[in-house]
């Protein structure tokens, strides 16, 4: 199955209800503390149960929404992509959409509620039959379903499986379901199973922290083989094989040590009564500390925990990467997320390209989503707009809202990374110009503005302009020899870049100036 939309409602700063839409890979982007993290770490809820890397708690409810009285916290995901059959009670085989299990835009989505943030419930919102007559056909026992069958003289071939007569009830109403979308409770009773084999097919989700410890002390920046010789050793197949190896030891052992203490009652009866070897239990033996000493290093035999932050970390992520292959294939999962928070820490700008390079090509198999949180620059110009998910605040209202060319003033990345981060850059500022300059506005956006005294030198003469404050920046960029005024400062070309945008917003948008 693959990730579709996530819903989140009275979760930490999302208090209503907000649509999340993810690709195959999708990149959140946005300022410190707004929200980016709040996503990642929902879903490592929602997938694994208070079982991964975050528990849920009371200090995750909204705080407004807790002073309003409502404390239910509502994480939801929507899937495509479903499996074509699913046994949802007995041996019964079925599909989704004929038990009315998918909402208005056939998809599987599923409810978690967390009251108070306590004990989890778990519902299936559906477009589903709410006649009377046929509603509620998933709660009822097979008996149950016989009965209406038989009351309603209703044609079935098959009165030994459930899903055949739920199916036969349906199509005997089908001019009078009355379907629209209904929330079914699939968290207690006889639908729990239901859940239970919707558990089944849900992608692994694995989530890798920012501040995921990365010092000398960490057991798996020491060594990740460190971690692999434990889940090695847990392989029934090879237990028994280290139980025969013990045993036999054991034996031998068992054989010196009586042949040694006959000996010694020759010379000594007394001695010899005294002694008894001491040889350890099979459940006793630590493998682990045979390989103890196992690591992954490099040049001059170099270890890991001595090796860059940067390397430690990349290497610490691939790890994470391997484990989550591992665990997936242990669950015979068919599809897998990564959930990555700031791939770029500690990275150099090149690393950074690599990596975002490597997180492309892995997005693009089969069953894998990549999901990240960045704040670099470098990173997002890697990106396309399609992947891109800017994350906002606009009048107390929390937005996430996706990229598109052509959506922003200016259909650039470099216009994502001003409002993400606030990045300002000289290119940025090119491309602002071009565009103000391509649409023939230059002469309006330099009526009224104030000018600055620039100097330039041609044939040997020494020339004085007024230029306003844009000119005089972009003129500086495309002339760097022209060393005869001063150079602009950064709070200059952030005043530059804000007077473009500003300009372009009203040329863009005449109707909302003139009422």
């Amino acid at each position: 199955m693959k990730l579709k939309t996530l819903k989140l409602k009275n979760f930490r700063c999302y208090k209503d209800e907000i649509s999340i839409d993810l690709c195959d890979l999708t990149a959140f982007v946005g300022k410190n503390d707004i929200g980016k993290s709040c996503i990642m770490e929902a879903l490592d809820i929602f997938f694994n149960d208070g079982k991964g890397s975050i528990k849920i708690d009371k200090q995750d409810i909204n705080k407004q929404a807790a002073a309003d009285g409502d404390t239910d916290i509502y994480i939801s995901a929507c899937f495509e992509e479903l499996p074509d059959r699913i046994v949802i009670d007995v041996t019964n085989e079925t599909t989704l959409q004929s038990e009315f299990l998918l909402n208005s835009n056939q998809q599987l989505e599923i409810i978690k509620k967390f009251p108070n943030a306590g004990a989890v419930k778990v519902f299936v919102k559906a477009y589903h039959p709410t006649n009377a007559q046929c509603a509620d056909l998933l709660q009822k026992k097979d008996t149950d379903l016989r009965r209406i069958i038989e009351h309603e003289n209703i044609r079935c071939e098959d009165r030994t499986r459930n899903a055949v007569m739920r199916t036969a009830i349906w199509n005997h109403y089908t001019a009078d379901l009355r379907c629209s979308e209904t929330e079914i409770d699939i968290s207690k009773g006889d639908t729990k199973s239901i859940w239970g084999k919707l558990q089944e097919f849900l992608p692994l989700y694995s989530l890798f922290k920012s501040d995921r410890e990365n010092s000398d002390s960490d057991s798996e920046v020491q060594d990740p083989l460190m971690e692999s010789v434990k889940q090695i050793l847990r392989d029934a197949t090879l237990q028994q094989k280290l139980n025969e190896i013990a045993n036999e030891i054991r034996t031998n052992l068992n054989d010196v040590s009586t042949r040694t203490l006959q000996k010694l009652r020759e010379m000594d009866p007394l001695i010899a009564a005294s002694l008894n070897p001491v040889i350890p239990t099979t459940e006793s033996l630590k493998w682990a500390d045979v390989f103890k000493n196992v690591r992954i290093s490099g040049d001059n035999d170099i270890p890991i925990n001595k090796r860059g932050s940067g390397v430690k970390r990349l290497v610490l992520l691939n790890f994470f990467r391997a484990e989550a292959e591992r665990r997936r294939g242990q669950r015979n999962c068919a599809s897998i997320i990564y959930a990555i928070e700031e791939p770029e820490t500690s990275q150099h700008t090149e690393y950074q390209k690599k990596l975002i390079k490597a997180l492309i090509d892995l997005a693009s198999e089969p069953n894998t989503q990549i999901i990240i949180t960045t704040h670099s620059a470098a990173l997002v110009k890697e990106l396309q707009f399609e992947n891109l998910r800017l994350i906002s605040v606009d009048g107390g209202i929390r937005m996430v809202k996706s990229v598109e060319a052509g959506q922003l003033p200016y259909p650039s990345l470099n216009e994502v990374n001003f409002q993400a981060f606030s990045e300002i850059s000289e290119e940025y500022h090119n491309e602002l110009y071009g565009f103000i300059e391509a649409e023939g506005q230059l002469s309006a956006f330099k009526t009224g503005k104030p000018t600055i005294r620039y100097q330039r030198q041609t044939n040997g003469n020494l020339i004085d302009e007024q230029k306003i404050l844009t000119e005089y920046i972009r003129n500086q960029i495309h002339h760097p020899e022209n060393t005869l005024n001063q150079r602009y400062t950064s709070e200059q070309l952030s005043q530059s870049i804000c007077l473009m945008r500003d300009f372009i917003n009203v040329y863009r948008q005449p109707e909302t100036n003139n009422p």
